[in-house]
This record gives structure tokens, C-alpha cells and sequence, in this order.
């Protein structure tokens, strides 16, 4: 049966005022007249939310392994969130491969009531000890063989590696060539690095300004290169990781800059103690830190991300395409991130507060908690 939604539904060409019809899992019609802005007091319909790193949500965590996967994709699901990566931390090799292989079976069918989850992030061990940010302390230098060993488990999408370390430069290009993404990121290096990064194949970097060499005007580091070359990069919009003068200074540079949350167990949950990977975290005060105070992920979700850019000036059109498209774009998913005739039903409807209202998840319409 086909499922109708009126409102004021973000195309690829701007905001129009109609309708957009789901066949099952596609979008089957989307008709409309142009408006320059939403209409007031009509539903809001984005394309659903992409987020490419995600370690957690509803009080469990990626490499808990066991069923925490299904937990973490129906809590982001709710809040807007239709696809995402399942995202790894630095520890020792037997437990990225147990996290991998419980990840592995939501990869391949999606869990009833949860967001896709489209593969896995490994954002370590291959990083800098140096920058570890909230990362344990289990790095170790990356080869194309354990790489491919790890996803001969679960389909790895995206690599955070610190291109710096011994071995790395050279481990880029290969990678690239076998089908992985390799973002820069938990990086020491110079700008010189992160510019011949680029230039060897590496595609993005992993949670702009943290846990990277900063920008300072005789040594531009990883921020530098990022800012001066970068195609694509993630950031974290909690506006607690980057600060909205940072924030716009990245839009102003990057034109695929997409927003991730970094989310940890603690998202959806209330203040505690959660687990993030080895580490024990603190929810308090809106984020997430360990003990020593290092900001350790987030207790973001998608929508919250979405508002926050518009409380600090972006158009609603184009939050929505930092949530969504470029993120679909980066990842090469030509089926997500824009609602048109055709693409995936992937569809998050909001109230003119940006509050969600509805999801739909590849025409699955989800039911939603509301306070």
C-alpha cells in the first residue's frame, strides 16, 4: 500500500510544497510547487539522516559486540537517522574482529525498527598514539593483509588512519585501490603529510579539528591541510567539539563538509557512567568525557545536529544536506541522501520546530517514542 506525505519536502532542487508517494521501499512520486522557503505550520520532509560514525546510542556500545548493534540502530532510527556505520575503537586485534563479526549480520539485513547499518568504520588501531583523543592507548601500524583480513569478516567502508606513522603514506593508495575509503584522522602530522596524503588517494578526515595537529599560521598541520585542500570532512556539530566560528570557517573551506555525531552509548540515555570501547565515559552536561575531562564522543543524535546548524545561521536546506547528502555522496551511495522518484524511502518528517515527527526507513515507517 502506498504511503502519501504532505508538507514541505526538500528535492534536490530546493524546497517544494506537495506531496511525496512510497511505494514500499521507494520513493514512487514526488510532485510540488517550488517555494523559496517552507511554508509555515506545514510538515517539514528531509531525505533521512547519513551518519558514517557512529560507536553507540541507547546505552550500548559497538564493540561490546553481542546484539549491540540492533540497540544502537533503532535509537538513532528514532531520532532521524536511516543509515549509518557501525564504528570501531583502538583495541587489541581480537576485539575489533568480535565487534566486526556481530556487526557483520546487520550489514547484511537490516534490523526491523533500526536505521541500515551500511559497514564499519575502523577508526583505529592504525592512528597516532600521540593524538589518541579519547581512543585507547592499542595502536599499532596498518598493512593492506590485516586490513583485508578484517573485512573478509564485515564490509569495511571507511579507514581512519594518521598517515604519518611509519608505513602509512605508502598504505594509502593500495587501499584506496582495493575499495576502502581512508580518511586522516588521530594525526600528528604536518600539513606537507596531510597534503601528500590527499594527493596518494586519502578522501577525507575524521572529526575536523579533534584529535589532529592544529592550524597555527607558521604550521598549518592537519587543520591547515584539511582547510586548503579538502573535498570532504567530517565534523562533529555538538557545539562542544567545534566551536561556531570554527564550525563556519570549515563551511567556508570544505565544500562536502558532512556532520557526523561521534555517538557514543550515551546517546538517548541520561547522565552516567557508559562504556566507550575499554574506556569507562561520564554523560553530564549535555556531553560525553573521560575522567580526566577529554571529550570522549558524544551524546549527539542526528536531529539535535540538524538544529544546532540552523541555531547558528545555516539555511534548513543546507543543514539538511551536511546530515545527509554529502555524507551520501562521500560514500559513493547514489540510492540515498536526496528524495526523488526512485531512490531509497529513506525520509525523516519534522514539525516546524525540527522535532521529529515521523521516519521512514526504506518505506518502513517506524514507531516513534514522544514525550
Amino acid at each position: 500500500m502506498d504511503t502519501r506525505i504532505e508538507g514541505n519536502i526538500l528535492t534536490p532542487a530546493g524546497f517544494v510544497h506537495g506531496d511525496i508517494v512510497l511505494d514500499g521501499p521507494q520513493v514512487a512520486t514526488l510532485d510540488g510547487t517550488p517555494v523559496a522557503l517552507p511554508l509555515p505550520g506545514a510538515p517539514i520532509v528531509l531525505p533521512g539522516f547519513i551518519d558514517p560514525h557512529v560507536h553507540g546510542g541507547g546505552g550500548r556500545d559497538v564493540m561490546e559486540a553481542g546484539d549491540a548493534i540492533a540497540t544502537i540502530a533503532r535509537l538513532h532510527a528514532r531520532h532521524g537517522t536511516t543509515a549509518f556505520l557501525a564504528t570501531t575503537m583502538t583495541a587489541p586485534l581480537p576485539e575489533i574482529e568480535a565487534a566486526l563479526q556481530a556487526t557483520r549480520g546487520h550489514c547484511l539485513q537490516r534490523v526491523a525498527g533500526g536505521a541500515r547499518c551500511l559497514g564499519v568504520h575502523l577508526e583505529g588501531p592504525f592512528i597516532n598514539p600521540e593524538r589518541l583523543g579519547a581512543q585507547p592507548d592499542f595502536a599499532v601500524q596498518g598493512t593492506v593483509e590485516s586490513v583485508q583480513a578484517l573485512a573478509r569478516i564485515a564490509p569495511i567502508r571507511l579507514i581512519t588512519l594518521a598517515p604519518e606513522r611509519p608505513g602509512h603514506m605508502a598504505l594509502i593508495a593500495p587501499l584506496r585501490e582495493a575499495g576502502f575509503r581512508v580518511q586522516i584522522g588521530h594525526s600528528n602530522g604536518r600539513y606537507e603529510q596531510g597534503r601528500e596524503a590527499l594527493d596518494c588517494g586519502a578522501s577525507g578526515f575524521t572529526h575536523l579539528f579533534n584529535a589532529m595537529s592544529p592550524l597555527h599560521h607558521r604550521e598549518p598541520g592537519m587543520v591547515g591541510a584539511a582547510l586548503a585542500h579538502a573535498e570532504y570532512a567530517e565534523l562533529i556539530p555538538d557545539l562542544l567539539h567545534v566551536h561556531p566560528g570554527a564550525i563556519r570557517v570549515a563551511l567556508r573551506s570544505i565544500p562536502g563538509l558532512f556532520c557526523v555525531t561521534d555517538a557514543t552509548a550515551a546517546a538517548g540515555m541520561p547522565d552516567g557512567e557508559y562504556r566507550l570501547g575499554r574506556h569507562v565515559v561520564h554523560k553530564c552536561l549535555g556531553g560525553v568525557r573521560l575522567a580526566d575531562g577529554t571529550l570522549a564522543g558524544s551524546a549527539l543524535t542526528m536531529d539535535q545536529a540538524l538544529r544546532n546548524l540552523v541555531s547558528i545561521g545555516l539555511p534548513l536546506a543546507d543543514a539538511a544536506a551536511r546530515v545527509s547528502t554529502y555524507a551520501a555522496r562521500y560514500l559513493g551511495l547514489a540510492d540515498r541522501g536526496e528524495l526523488a522518484p526512485g531512490r531509497l524511502a529513506d525520509v525523516v518528517v519534522l514539525d516546524t520546530d525540527l522535532q521529529v515527527q515521523q521516519v521512514y526507513v526504506e518505506g518502513e515507517p517506524l514507531e516513534l517514542e514522544h514525550a
